[in-house]
């Protein structure tokens, strides 16, 4: 880590040398991955690193270094040269650093035993194999993630955050003849080994074997215009990518987002109230601050159908005249941060399930989205299913494979017809313009009155 006398030359020299602002982001990380595939041995990855990102604001403008070192003369040798444009400056920086750090860490997070974590894998390919006789291949993976960031800004900020998150990883692959099928899931947790008492890891496993035997024999999808129904938990990322790029600072201060200007007015059904929220206990995308140092906060984005805000971090703040959100993240040192979301979700509503799938004559009831993608600019989505099942007279009727979900924003917002009230909460990452981070994502079982569907049915 960087002395403070040398954070306090760097800040320094960076308000005398043109910046109206600047951060220090130091970090410290490591990983740990162990995956264990049907009952061979297992494989173990682990990793660190450390450095450090410098940035400096003026006005809009930005400039950025990265480094993993914290030799002296070759730091300020890298400002020097970013700067040597800012030619004017102030006479010295306002505030000193705060000599001793405000300290936040992972609480009740239980420390990790390599061993155990293989028996708890092996448990779980165990569990799968013979839940289901068409079961070729179990892999599971334990990842386990600790992050130890300082920021130290020329506001006086002094924050240390220690994030540590747990994953655990069950891949199960049947085959029948030539057919095989593949079915996948990930709980994890901003947390330890607490993670297999909170989830019954023997059961998830036999979920995702049967899951994976169900779809041997699905049939083409059916492709077209019709309603859809998302059951709940990880198919909130229809909305993280449906709304959620759109509302972020980086998209809206651009004014390329379908969304800017329209913050007061209804951009949605009245059914959506969509939040995003990084002090959620225990979540996958939590923060205790964010990447400026900033405490993380439950940001109302979307209420019963109006739009009431968006994700902000310092720098697009500026550009939008909006205070930051506690939403700034990066991937890692080597990224200045950008607003991004952490834990995006939908709030429940009053409609069931079974009913939601009652209305329905033709349809799909998508249980898992695997993956998907977004233009901010246009709004338009596509993403990619891996559990889906055709509807037809109220009743679900059998698997089908390779369904897509084609649409803009805008349209599945104000198709939001029924809003469930079983929510639930998915995990997964995000990548974008400061790298991948941990994302949750969640929905109570939702009903989109009619959206496209791309399939392989002729």
């Amino acid at each position: 880590m960087i002395s403070y006398e040398l954070a306090e030359k760097i800040l320094n020299y960076a308000v005398t040398h043109g910046g109206d602002y600047a951060e220090i982001f130091e970090e410290e990380k490591t990983y740990s991955k162990i995956t264990l595939t049907n009952q061979e041995s297992p494989t173990i990855l682990t990793g660190q690193e450390e450095g450090t990102g410098i940035r400096i604001l003026r006005g809009t403008q930005s400039r950025y270094i990265a480094v993993s070192h914290t030799d002296e003369a070759e730091i300020f040798k890298m400002m020097k040269t970013a700067l040597k444009d800012w030619a004017d400056g102030k006479e010295h920086m306002e505030r000193s650093v705060l000599k001793q750090p405000e300290i936040f860490q992972t609480q009740g997070a239980k420390n990790t035993v390599t061993a155990e974590k293989i028996r708890l894998l092996r448990e779980c390919v165990q569990s799968g194999k013979h839940a289901a006789s068409h079961i070729v291949r179990m892999q599971t993976s334990c990842v386990e993630d600790c992050q130890t960031v300082r920021l130290i800004n020329t506001e006086g900020c002094n924050t240390q955050d220690e994030r540590r998150k747990m994953r655990l990883y069950i891949k199960a692959t049947a085959r029948d003849g030539k057919e095989s099928a593949e079915s996948y899931t990930g709980p994890g947790i901003m947390g330890g080994m607490e993670l297999f008492g909170q989830i019954d890891f023997r059961k998830t496993a036999e979920k995702t074997a049967r899951s994976a035997q169900a779809l041997l024999h699905a049939k083409p999808c059916p492709t077209g215009r019709m309603p859809v129904i998302i059951a709940n938990g990880f198919g909130g990322l229809l909305f993280h990518e449906a709304c959620g790029h759109s509302l972020e600072a980086s998209s809206m201060a651009d004014k390329g987002s379908e969304f800017s200007g329209k913050i007061g007015t209804q951009i949605a059904s009245e059914k959506v109230t969509l939040v995003d929220d990084g002090t959620v206990p225990g979540g996958w995308g939590s923060l205790h601050i964010d990447d400026e140092g900033i405490p993380t906060r439950r940001n109302v984005l979307i209420e019963k159908g109006i739009l009431k805000g968006c994700l902000v971090d310092r720098l697009d703040g500026r550009r939008l005249g909006m205070p930051p959100t506690g939403s700034a993240r990066r991937e890692n040192y080597r990224y200045a941060p950008v607003a991004r979301m952490t834990n995006t979700f939908l709030l429940p509503g009053e409609d069931a399930a079974d009913e939601m799938i009652h209305s329905v004559t033709r349809g799909l009831y998508v249980k898992n989205i695997h993956a998907g993608s977004v233009n901010p600019v246009t709004g338009e989505f596509n993403f990619y299913t891996n559990e889906t099942f055709l509807i037809e007279n109220g009743r679900i009727v059998c698997p089908v494979h390779n369904a897509t979900l084609i649409g803009t924003g805008r349209e599945i917002l104000r198709k939001v017809e029924m809003v469930g009230t079983d929510p639930a909460m998915g995990q997964g990452f995000c990548y974008a313009g400061s790298g991948a981070v941990y994302i949750g994502a969640g929905q109570p079982t939702v009903k989109i009155a009619e959206m496209t569907v791309g399939g392989d049915e002729v």
